[in-house]
């Protein structure tokens, strides 16, 4: 395995599992013996077998030798770092490191399922397994304190990108990756502004993200897709300061090299910026008159994301959605309807076919002869089952759980899904390496035998879907 892959692969698999650990209550002088004897720079602090702190050689001397404390006189629990900075034992080592990086630490704890310490991991750890990773660009990020510095962090996101596909990393962690540190750089952003021209504004808002960055699906052509939802009680001068603030997080976002979204669905345009109580109204006209509009609107918007703010007005808008369609009105069967229309370019005899004529002769768009209508259609199916969370994969995964789809099915589907958006990445890719702009677009000629193969099978797997969708829907009686 390549050495990047490690920081695509779960925490248990490189944690330290035999860790020394101590109660609250133990006296400190007991503990600090223990330490010395097993050459140890750290203890965990447990309670009912979960890590609740840790006792360092640090806090040894700066919160008792150079106090000037009697260490006979104190408890660990008077001492200890608490709460303790932990992951699960199933993350990636990638999001370990961003722990540690985010709150200035060496070491995170790792628990399992259910809470317990299942061991510990350090920044030595993960760096020794490999000299080239992705931590000094998280470091960067975060320690960026300007727009021209993150213009070329992101930059060097897609640097990393060209670099990791083709090492065998699996596709579903090479988007995860892209959406983590695209968020990172937004955060980034948004954060500096709050500091130098935006100290005092309203903590009672949230900036969301939407489609494909909402379902963290991102790849290297995407756009902006994001709004602002904030409380029915500001003021005028909070909610002008919102607008202020939108304007140059989006002007922001486009000068570091995120495009402006084509059909204008920013925060800083007035229609996707508004209070609680507007973005309810405004829902409901989406979902009462199924106009191609209002179905594209409603779909990029039932993909909302927290990325900063409060994430209270996200959980009210879901569960607003989620009761209106409840209502049963015939939206998500008009939205169903629309997926219908993309259909996979496959001729009466099931062969691919290609563009005929001009720039992208001998080429198909991988995302409107597939993609598109995997997703989508998973939504449409998600949204009926009250499953508003997750990506594309999560919500083929609750409808598998749902009896929504048949286990052959789902695991058609998801190789389907997979494969098309690795085809589409790697196009990407090559685009850029050859100075090109990427675009959805794929070649055939690039394809070999059993690439061409399994495309044409993922495409007829799309059409098998869509035909499920009509069925299920029951769109041949729809009005």
């Amino acid at each position: 395995m390549p050495a990047e892959n490690v920081f695509f692969l779960p925490v248990k698999d490189f944690c330290q599992k035999n860790v020394v650990t101590c109660s609250p209550g133990q006296p400190l002088v007991e503990v600090a013996g223990v330490m010395r004897e097993k050459n140890i720079s750290s203890v965990i602090v447990c309670e009912g077998g979960a890590p609740i702190g840790i006792l360092t050689d640090r806090d040894l001397r700066n919160k008792v030798v150079a106090r000037g404390e009697n260490p006979r006189d104190l408890l660990v629990s008077s001492v200890m770092n608490s709460p303790l900075i932990v992951v699960n034992e199933d993350d990636y080592l990638f999001e370990a490191l961003y722990r540690m990086t985010r709150n200035g630490i060496h070491r995170v704890g790792v628990v399992n399922a259910g809470g317990e310490l299942a061991g510990i991991i350090t920044d030595s750890d993960i760096l020794r397994l490999q000299s080239r990773s992705p931590q000094k660009l998280m470091r960067d990020i975060e320690e960026a304190h300007s727009v021209e510095a993150l213009k070329d962090l992101h930059r060097q996101v897609q640097d990393l990108v060209v670099h990791l596909v083709g090492t065998g990393v699996a596709t579903r962690d090479l988007v995860r990756t892209i959406a983590h540190l695209n968020d990172r750089i937004l955060l980034r952003l948004i954060l500096l502004l709050r500091e130098e021209r935006f100290a005092d504004l309203t903590k009672r808002f949230a900036f969301v993200v939407l489609g494909s960055e909402g379902r963290r699906e991102q790849t290297l052509t995407t756009d902006q897709d994001n709004a602002i939802v904030y409380d029915d009680g500001l003021s005028a001068a909070e909610v002008k300061a919102l607008e202020d603030f939108s304007h140059e997080l989006i002007d922001g976002l486009i000068a570091i090299g995120v495009p402006p979204c084509p059909g204008g669905i920013m925060a800083k345009n007035e229609v996707w910026r508004r209070s609680l109580s507007d973005w309810r109204e405004v829902l409901d006209r989406w979902m009462a008159t199924a106009t191609p509009e209002n179905i594209l609107n409603g779909s990029m918007f039932f993909d909302l994301r927290t990325l900063h703010g409060d994430p209270g007005f996200e959980k009210a808008l879901k569960v607003h959605v989620a009761q209106r369609l409840k209502r049963g009105e015939g939206f998500l069967a008009h939205a169903a309807a629309n997926v219908l229309r993309f259909k996979p370019p496959l001729s009466l005899l099931g062969r691919i076919k290609a563009e005929s004529k001009g720039d992208y002769a001998g080429m198909i768009d991988v995302k409107k002869a597939g993609i598109f209508a995997i997703t989508e259609g998973i939504k449409v199916l998600a949204l009926e089952a009250g499953l508003m969370q997750g990506g594309t994969r999560e919500r083929m995964k609750g409808l598998l759980d749902a009896g929504v789809l048949e286990p052959k099915q789902f695991e058609a589907l998801e190789a389907s899904y997979n494969f098309l958006v690795y085809l589409r990445l790697r196009g990407q890719v090559a685009a850029l390496r050859d100075g090109r702009e990427p675009s959805n677009y794929i070649s055939l000629d690039q394809l070999n035998r059993m690439e061409a193969g399994r495309l044409q099978l993922a495409l007829q797997e799309v059409g098998k879907f869509q035909d499920y969708l009509r069925m299920h829907f029951q769109l041949n009686y729809l009005g």
